[in-house]
This record gives C-alpha cells, sequence and structure tokens, in this order.
C-alpha cells in the first residue's frame, strides 16, 4: 500500500518552508517537528507536542585540508513528499507487517563562495521520531575527501536525566551498563554508546542512536571542552588517531541517518520500528533459507572448554529435546585461533565434523559454527569456508572479537553479510557494534551481540537485576540482542561469587525465563549446560516460547526498575514482567486480548523465591479481555505466561 502524495499538500507546506530560511517538517500526525535553519551556520531543532526537545544544534563537518563545511550556504533545491506504506519483514522482531509512514524533506545547499562545494541534508519526519542524514560529494581534484569530524550536535535543554554506557574507547565489544547519570556529567573523555536515552521530562522520552551504517564509522555521544552541547564522536580509522581522518571519500557519499526517536514513555519506543524503517528493502531474492529459532549453545558459559564428541552431542539431545532448531559449536572447534595457522575449514582432532552433521540431522537440528574475525578475513579465508559450509549444510556462522565499528569494519561487516547470504548461511555477530536495521536489508543478519550479556554472569558480579530492566530501554531500542539468556541454576546477589563453576545467575527463575519474552532476538541462544535444564521447572515454558513476533505492547515500566510487555505470535499471546532488586505487585489488564476465551499458562516467582530464586509456581486459568490478574515478583525476579485461545467470539 502506497500513499502519493497530493499537489495540494505540496503547495501549503512550501511557503512555510521557504520563508526566512526556515525548513519545517512536521509529522504526518503533526505531534513532531524538526526544524532545518540556514542562517550564520546550518543548524537544528527538535519540537514534540509544541515543546522543544533539542534545542538550535550544528550541522555540517571538518575535513582534512579544507575549510569546515556547515556556514554560508545557499538553498538551490528542495523536495518534499509524504510516504505512506506497509511491508512485511523476511524475520518478525517485533511486527509481522510494518507501517512506513513519515513526510520527507530534501534540502540541497552549494557554499555561496570559494570552494562552492554541494551538501544535501534529508529529513524525515515519523510520529515515533525525526531522522536526517547528510550527502555528500566529491571535489573537483580527483582523489578521496577525509572527514576529520562531523559537527552534529544535540544540544537539550536544562540538565535531564540520561542512560549512558560510556565504553571509554572506540574499541570495544560495546559491552556496558547504561547507567542513570545527568548530561552535565558528560566530559571530553566519555565516549557513549547508542542508543542514547534521555527523559527530557515525565512525559517526554528521548533516544539517540543511528540507523543504515554504510561506508562510514559508527558515532559516540561526547563533549567539547568547556561546552555544555552533546556532540557527534566519530570512531577513527585504524590507521589514524581520535583527531585525524574518520572517513574517507572519493564518489557521492551518504551518511547514516541520525536518529531522534521520541515518545511520551519509556515503553513507547521499544514498539518503535523507525530503525528498520530507515533501512533499504530486502536485497535477497531468496529468503527461504532464513529461519528463526532457538539454539543450544555448548559448554563455553556454563564451565570450562570441552570440545569432544560426547559434550557436543549432549548440546544437539538439548536442542533436539526442547524442539529447537539449532545448536551453536563455540570456540576451538577448528582447533588453534587468531593464528596464522588457524584453519577453519577443518575440524580439530577431537571432533568429527562429518559424523556430528548426521547425528545432528537425524535429531531435526542444525549446527552453527564459532570462527575467530582474524581467521576468517587473514587471506579472505571466509571465500573458500563459506562455501563448504554450504556444503556441509552448515545454518549459521557466529563470528567473535571484531571490537571496532571504524569505516573499514563497517565496510568488512557488509562484506561478509553479502557473501554468507551467497552461501545461505545467517550471520550472529559477537565482539560486535550495535545493530542499524540491516536486518531488514539483509535478513540473513538475523542478530548480534553488541550488550553486556548473560556471559558476563561467569567472570563479574555486574549482571544485576537494575542492568537487566535497563536493556530493554536502551540497547535493545537498536535492534536484536544476542544477550544468551538461559542460565538455570538461579542464586542470590548475596551467594554470588565472581568465577566461580559452573556458571550462576543473581535472579530468580522466572526473571530468567521472562528475558526470552523480553529481549529482542529472532536467533535466541540458550547458555545453559543440558542437566540443568531438562526436566527442570520452567523448561516447558522454553519449548513452547517463540522467537520472532507479529505485534508488541508494553504494559508498563522504567529503566532500571521494571519492565511488563506483551507479545503475539499468531493467536497466542506471551508475557513476559521482570523487576530490580525489589518485589513488586502490579495488576495486568487484559483489554489487549481480542474477544473470545482463554487458558492462561502461568510461571512465577514462588512465595520465598528470595531465599531459593529457582522455584516457580505454574498454575492455569481461564481469562478474557474484560479479566484482571495480579502479578507477584520478588525482588529480582520475574514472571511469564502463555495466553492460549480456546474460543473466539464475544465472551459472556
Amino acid at each position: 500500500m502506497k500513499f502519493k502524495v497530493a499537489i495540494c499538500l505540496f503547495q501549503s507546506i512550501i511557503p512555510a518552508l521557504c520563508f526566512g530560511q526556515s525548513f519545517k517538517l512536521n509529522s504526518p500526525s503533526g505531534n513532531i517537528q524538526i526544524e532545518i535553519k540556514n542562517t550564520s551556520s546550518l543548524n537544528y531543532r527538535v519540537q514534540m507536542s509544541n515543546q522543544v526537545i533539542i534545542k538550535d544544534s550544528p550541522l555540517g563537518f571538518k575535513f582534512e585540508n579544507e575549510k569546515d563545511m556547515g556556514s554560508d550556504l545557499k538553498l538551490i533545491a528542495q523536495e518534499i513528499k509524504e510516504i505512506n506504506e506497509v511491508w512485511r519483514p523476511v524475520i518478525k522482531s517485533k511486527h509481522e507487517s510494518i507501517k512506513d509512514h513519515y513526510k520527507f524533506l530534501k534540502l540541497s545547499f552549494i557554499e555561496k563562495s570559494g570552494l562552492q562545494r554541494k551538501l544535501n541534508l534529508e529529513l524525515r519526519a515519523y510520529n515515533d521520531g525525526v531522522a536526517f542524514r547528510y550527502q555528500l560529494y566529491p571535489e573537483s581534484m580527483i582523489g578521496c575527501r577525509g572527514i576529520v569530524r562531523e559537527l552534529t550536535g544535540f544540544n537539550f535543554t536544562g540538565d535531564p536525566k540520561a542512560w549512558v554506557a560510556d565504553y571509554k574507547k572506540y574499541n570495544s565489544p560495546q559491552e556496558e551498563q547504561f547507567l542513570p547519570k545527568r548530561l552535565s556529567s558528560i566530559d571530553t573523555l566519555t565516549k557513549a554508546g547508542l542508543p542514547f536515552l534521555i527523559e527530557v521530562d515525565k512525559s517526554h522520552f528521548a533516544a539517540i542512536t543511528e540507523a543504515k551504517i554504510d561506508n562510514y564509522p559508527g558515532f559516540y555521544i561526547g563533549k567539547e571542552s568547556g561546552k555544555s552541547d552533546l556532540i557527534t564522536k566519530l570512531s577513527p580509522l585504524p590507521s589514524e588517531s581520535e583527531q585525524g581522518v574518520k572517513a574517507r571519500f572519493s564518489d557521492i557519499l551518504y551518511t547514516p541517518w541520525r536518529v531522534v526517536m521520541l515518545g511520551k514513555t519509556p515503553g513507547s519506543l521499544i514498539e518503535s520500528e523507525i530503525i528498520q524503517n530507515l533501512n533499504d528493502p530486502c536485497a535477497l531474492n531468496d529468503v527461504s533459507w532464513i529461519k528463526a529459532g532457538m539454539s543450544a549453545w555448548d559448554h563455553w558459559w556454563s564451565g570450562e572448554v570441552k570440545q569432544d564428541m560426547p559434550t557436543i552431542r549432549k548440546y544437539i539431545d538439548l536442542a533436539s529435546e526442547q524442539g529447537w532448531p539449532y545448536m551453536i559449536i563455540d570456540w576451538q572447534w577448528y582447533g588453534p585461533y587468531n593464528k596464522p595457522e588457524a584453519d577453519i575449514t577443518k575440524a580439530a582432532p577431537e571432533l568429527n565434523i562429518q559424523e556430528l552433521l548426521h547425528y545432528a540431522k537425524e535429531k531435526n537440528v542444525r549446527l552453527w559454527l564459532w570462527l575467530y574475525s582474524s581467521d576468517v578475513n587473514r587471506s579472505n579465508n571466509f571465500e573458500k569456508a563459506f562455501a563448504l559450509y554450504e556444503k556441509w549444510g552448515i545454518a549459521g556462522i557466529k563470528i567473535d572479537f571484531m571490537d571496532r565499528d571504524d569505516q573499514e569494519m563497517v565496510n568488512w561487516y557488509k562484506k561478509i553479510i553479502k557473501a554468507a547470504a551467497e552461501h545461505h548461511l545467517m550471520v550472529d555477530f559477537h565482539g560486535a557494534y550495535k545493530p542499524d536495521g540491516i536486518i531488514r536489508t539483509y535478513p540473513n543478519m538475523i542478530t548480534r551481540e553488541g550488550v553486556m550479556g548473560e556471559e558476563w554472569s561467569k567472570f563479574s558480579n555486574k549482571l544485576l537485576p537494575e542492568h537487566n530492566v535497563t536493556l530493554p530501554f536502551t540497547r535493545m531500542l537498536a535492534g536484536q540482542m544476542d544477550y544468551t539468556p538461559g542460565g538455570f541454576l538461579n542464586i542470590t546477589k548475596a551467594q554470588f561469587k565472581e568465577g566461580s563453576l559452573p556458571t550462576k545467575v543473581m535472579n530468580t527463575r522466572c526473571a530468567e525465563l521472562s528475558k526470552f519474552v523480553i529481549y529482542e532476538s529472532p536467533l535466541t541462544v540458550n547458555c545453559e549446560h543440558p542437566d540443568n535444564i531438562i526436566n527442570q521447572p520452567g523448561a516447558d515454558f522454553l519449548k513452547i516460547v517463540p522467537t520472532v513476533w507479529d505485534d508488541i505492547k508494553v504494559l508498563s515500566g522504567y529503566p532500571g526498575e521494571h519492565i511488563i510487555l506483551t507479545k503475539r505470535s499468531g493467536r497466542n499471546f506471551f508475557i513476559g514482567a521482570m523487576t530490580n532488586s525489589l518485589s513488586r505487585e502490579i495488576k495486568i489488564k487484559l483489554n489487549f486480548l481480542p474477544e473470545g476465551t482463554y487458558e492462561l499458562t502461568s510461571w512465577a516467582d514462588a512465595n520465598d523465591a528470595e531465599i531459593d530464586p529457582s522455584k516457580l509456581i505454574k498454575s492455569k486459568r481461564k481469562v478474557n479481555q474484560k479479566s484482571l490478574i495480579k502479578i507477584k515478583m520478588a525482588g529480582s525476579g520475574g514472571y511469564v505466561a502463555h495466553l492460549k485461545v480456546l474460543s473466539t467470539g464475544r465472551t459472556k
């Protein structure tokens, strides 16, 4: 379904746009506005419900061996249109169909004097946020231009609270806590990761992130010395310092979309599809081989590394028993890694890969293979390996330890994703930067890490319940998040000891189950050892919970405190709830259900779950859309429910 722009709309907006070099673009609902001002310099501002969210903030660039660009500009052309269409994603992370409705404005500028360089600015205004990107051109001298800095700023009024993940450096796996801080606490050394959530006030929330990163570095939030505005910090090229070149280009260059997600509640941002909407439609002709699902994951998390045939078979058996389609064979399956002699086409002597493939096929399970990024890249080893994996029948690859998001690495990601698609391989990046919506264009890029996830329970005490209930409102806003949930050795914070094996987690069993509903990851990787799952309380829930969804609705929540949401799969609904270290009782209206009668099966914290977090209570009852249920979560606890339709039509 596509919406054509009416001529009357065009005529009614143009005069307002041209007045005084102020260019305003409203969202389809009129609730959100982005304004571009071309005065002594180029800047922008963002409003929501007539309240200024971002006041006048700079736009432009600093170049290598060129003067700054962003002032002394003349408008030479503009284009405005409205797009209203619906598309269906190959991988349904949150919705079976996605509405893409926005107003679009393209402004073309040229410098009035000097080099007379050209710059285009494209803007989109959605009902749940705004986005803009630059288009840069090559100059008359043949060769590369070098971007030293992007001048895009974010000037918020007052000193609001933000949730800050300070990575402290550009080369990192982007695994940190998002801690609540005032914007005034950010300084020149800060390299805050995205998404960057800000509570403007109790009824206005904003999140800064980016979409469609291509041939350009990722960006971070920081500050300049002596200034209060937030600035864009680009990840530098490996050969450059922080003050050096961040991107080189010799042809037309589009930057990623700079996105400001907007909502009245932090939960409304979770429901947004603005990131995928800012990416191109699917580029693959055949997507029938791309299948979401749950995966078992061998031994690394739960204990010491042990690569042998009985161990791998045991995890394949777990996947088969639980009805999961996948099992990941992790590090050391090909022996030495991150070394010149590493060979990603041959299994270590302890493993017979053909025998494992045959065994897995008999169990209706497909295998994934872990790879170290340097072993993939060395001499383009992936070209031979990916073709071989396709011949073997491997489902996908988990590539690890990139730990960068500079321009070269961003381009490497895309090269690998496209090469994997040519050989019908799905991709899970670990040691990765945040997602940017590329799953729409290349749905084989099915999930990625870039999150402080469950693996941190193995060697750190940072994986607190407060962190777990902050992630949905921060990192997860960017998209798929391979947190690897599933720890069934549940203990209290007082009982937790760093580095103890087998690995234990500081939340209740029900909180662990809730991660499978709350966290977004079409490939959901379960971290636990088979002996700790099979026939244990809650294992039955992991047999029925989907990894892709037809709809989502956040019912309640606040970062660091709690979250309750519901997701739909076909005619079935699931509820996931999680709290921080405090116990919590909440009433939930089931008015999100269609008319009919449902069987509600719930898994709830036991009364003594704060003493023994592994305990839960499973119960069943009949409900309808008029029902009200009360859930009680222990401190560090959670709740899950499955609502199965029994009959449709009017309820009595």
